[in-house]
């Protein structure tokens, strides 16, 4: 197995680490799963940069594939984050989260769709999946996890879809529909693939949730 990936492994509960955290989340569909299954959330926006909420924050949401053997729809609990080069961002035990495994996460910064780019990036950093978002909030001091659901992979890349996503977080459906017209096939890939990246994050949402039994 992948040293950057491994099965779920003992871990602090949220109990013992305060309050139930906010989920952080990038885009308005990432909120919405959030809080469809019980948790906190607040959207943050690209990059994280809009204000962000106040006590423990998860980084919740989508997360691109850098390795192959990783499905759509596969859950992640990170126990660390990493840059593009490798450096460690961030370190801590896992949160507990049913079916997810434990992984190393790298926030590059930017869009990394490109199959070849994805692999790149593994190497140097070391990760096996990619958001852009961990890093700002593990600046905070406050990020209690990372939970990310693997939306798409070095064999199944987003394509056009990657920049349909506005800076708060929200659709630009002009940017949908010119994906759909000119890549029919993996818009509709991507999209399907993204679906149940959500639903996964909708399962992962109820262990996050205020009173929820860990």
């Amino acid at each position: 197995m992948d040293p950057a990936l491994s099965s779920p492994k003992s871990a602090d509960t949220l109990s013992s680490r305060g309050s139930a955290p906010i989920l952080a989340c990038a885009l308005a569909v990432e909120e919405k799963a959030g809080r469809d299954g019980g948790a906190r959330a607040a959207r943050v926006g690209l990059g994280a940069r809009l204000p962000l909420p106040e006590g423990p924050l998860v980084s919740f949401g989508l997360a691109g594939g850098l390795v192959s053997g990783l499905a759509p729809g596969t859950l992640l609990t990170a126990r660390r984050i990493v840059d593009a080069d490798g450096t460690v961002l961030w370190e801590e035990e896992p949160l507990q989260i049913p079916g997810a495994l434990t992984a190393v996460v790298c926030d590059a910064g930017v869009v990394v769709d490109d199959g070849l780019e994805r692999r790149e990036l593994a190497r140097r950093s070391g990760a096996v999946a990619v958001d852009m978002e961990s890093a700002t909030l593990a600046a905070t001091g406050r990020l209690a996890g990372v939970v990310r659901a693997v939306s798409d992979t070095p064999e199944q890349p987003v394509g056009a879809l990657a920049h349909a996503a506005l800076p708060h977080g929200g659709t630009n459906w002009g940017a949908v529909l010119r994906a759909f017209l000119a890549e029919p096939r993996t818009s509709l890939r991507a999209a399907l693939s993204a679906r149940r990246a959500l639903a996964s994050l909708r399962h992962a949402a109820t262990a996050l949730a205020p009173g929820a039994a860990r």
